[in-house]
């Protein structure tokens, strides 16, 4: 029997404030029977462990990613059921020698959810400190889709050039900047919303937000008219 072939979609976290998002776009990756390949930086560790409680370890990054997985973006466990995980792959952040650190590696292309400023530096400046900015320069270089979640604020200038110049070099830059429209009513609405934009930059099929259809007040629940 021959092995399927994939073609993963690479994930990226980075250290910037919101594992939330980075949960929610794996779920609607897997969900859509998209492959994927996950890369955790070093500071997006500590930023999960004070998120959620959850210490991510290489060694047990299966059961890590399952648990990160099965809670909600207000922290509850077992909110979510852990879709299957044999379609995930993880590369740890220090192996610059992981299969997407290439060209060469099929993958369809690459998501940085959330991204932080200094992702964003090392991303525009092509640093390739860890395996995450590598995996994007790569990205780039190859003229696969790149979609840069940043989720910090205030932008100072720099940090402003630096996003230019990635849409430049032919990113997506997507604030993590969730809509109301949707009629959103939980903190995971706000947090579905960003996750679905990003699989939307990325063309992958999704349910995760109500998408605006031209009527106004369609968000409201039914019964509650405005002032």
């Amino acid at each position: 029997m021959t092995e399927r072939k994939r073609t993963p979609w690479v994930v990226g976290v980075s250290g910037a404030s919101g594992t939330p998002y980075a949960a929610a776009v794996v779920r609607g990756l897997l969900a859509a029977g998209e492959d994927v390949d996950l890369v955790v930086s070093r500071a997006s560790r500590l930023t999960l462990l004070d998120e959620t409680g959850i210490a991510f370890r290489d060694a047990h990054w299966r059961d890590d990613l399952a648990e990160w997985l099965g809670r909600g973006a207000d922290g509850k466990p077992g909110t979510f059921r852990v879709p299957d995980l044999d379609a995930v792959r993880y590369w740890g952040a220090g192996d610059l020698a992981a299969g997407p650190s290439s060209g060469s590696y099929p993958v369809k292309g690459m998501l940085i959810v959330p991204a932080s400023t200094a992702c964003v530096a090392g991303v525009a400046l092509g640093l390739s400190k860890d395996l995450l900015q590598r995996v994007a320069s790569v990205t780039l270089k190859e003229r696969r889709r790149l979609v840069v979640a940043v989720r910090e604020t205030p932008l100072n200038g720099q940090t402003l050039k630096h996003l230019v110049a990635l849409d430049e070099a032919g990113a997506i830059v997507l604030p993590a900047s969730p809509a109301f429209y949707a009629g959103a009513t939980h903190i995971q609405d706000l947090v579905d919303f960003v996750a679905g934009r990003v699989l939307d930059a990325a063309g992958v099929p999704h349910r995760l937000y109500r998408r605006w259809e031209g009527e106004l007040g369609g968000a409201r629940p039914r019964g509650q008219s405005g002032d």
